[in-house]
């Protein structure tokens, strides 16, 4: 997968921070990042850590928008993250390189060669972002718990062609992460184990009807 420092070596990928005049935050475990960032328009870079973007509901429910690994990239003109009801949490300490877009798009940049191997890179992170927002979407749209789990393990499939999944998150952000309630998902995930769809050992899922 495409990171976005990626083809760049030590010495330039210094002499685009300086370019770009970034700055590098560290955030906490259960910190909000950037709280700020729905009134700046930046671009976040996750150097190191885990956060997740959340829609935090009028009841204080959380639904998980999108998870932000290392190399992910998110901000106000890339992600949703522009309303009062969503906010950025540390899920670990985290540390984020951030951008302002206007230096960004500042044409002048196009006459370095490293601003543009950066600048392609963005574009194919970005290109990404929009493929698994679809797939997000797919999983939504399904009705039924069953159903959602079983698209879920489905693209996770496709994309790694193994019938073996880790997630890269507590069964909690499972959850969230498909809009179901945790305690009908264990439940459901039980019947597939005992209809012998699945297998689970910690964080690993074993697709039996593969």
């Amino acid at each position: 997968m495409t990171t976005p420092f990626e083809g760049l070596t030590k010495s330039q990928k210094n002499k685009l921070f300086d370019l770009l005049g970034v700055h590098i935050y560290q955030f906490n475990k259960n910190q909000e990042v950037l709280p700020t960032i729905k009134n700046e328009n930046i671009v976040g870079i996750i150097l190191d850590g885990y956060a997740q973007i959340l829609n935090i509901e009028y009841n204080g429910n959380e639904i998980v928008i999108e998870n932000l690994y290392k190399d992910s990239i998110f901000g106000s003109n890339i992600s949703l993250t522009n309303s009062e009801n969503y906010q950025i949490i540390a899920k670990q300490n985290t540390s984020v390189l951030v951008i302002d877009y206007a230096k960004l798009i500042n044409p002048k940049n196009l006459s370095h060669n490293y601003f543009n191997t950066f600048f392609r890179n963005l574009f194919d992170i970005i290109n990404i972002k929009m493929r698994e927002k679809n797939e997000r979407i797919k999983i939504l749209e399904k009705k039924q718990i069953r159903e959602k789990l079983l698209e879920f393990f489905e693209i996770e499939h496709k994309k790694n062609r193994l019938n073996s999944i880790y997630l890269p998150f507590s069964f909690k952000d499972l959850a969230d992460y498909l809009g179901i309630n945790r305690s009908a998902m264990f439940r459901e995930l039980k019947h597939l184990k005992d209809e012998k769809f699945i297998e689970v050992k910690n964080r690993k899922i074993t697709l039996l009807y593969k």
